[in-house]
């Protein structure tokens, strides 16, 4: 598989060229279309991963501020309530109606029982 070539009296042995067959350049194609199938599809594994851990971490801030919100609107709901209860009494309304608009308990024989 080598050629003789003579340089001052010398023989040197040169390598022939080597022609790879078209079955080996396939099997060589295929075999680089797998490696790079193989890398894409690695790549698109890890990039999968990232996001899915990127969408963690948002849902976490997301559920977090939820929570926080939730835990205000309780505390303001409670506040409200007690709220409530001390405008609603009876005597804070007797002694209202009586200042801001005059009214007053009603005499005998106002009151009309129907029946």
């Amino acid at each position: 598989m080598a050629t003789a070539a003579k340089l001052d009296n010398q023989q040197i042995a040169l390598p022939k060229r080597v022609h790879s067959s078209r079955a080996e350049q396939a099997a060589r194609r295929r075999r680089y279309l797998g490696v790079a199938a193989l890398v894409l599809a690695l790549l698109g594994v890890i990039l999968g991963h990232v996001w899915l851990r990127l969408q963690v971490v948002h849902m976490g801030y997301v559920l977090s501020t939820a929570s926080k919100l939730q835990s205000r609107l309780e505390q303001e709901n409670r506040e409200l309530k007690v709220e409530l209860a001390t405008l609603t009494t009876r005597d804070r309304i007797e002694e209202m109606a009586r200042r801001r608009l005059g009214l007053t308990a009603p005499q005998k024989g106002q009151v009309t029982i129907l029946p």
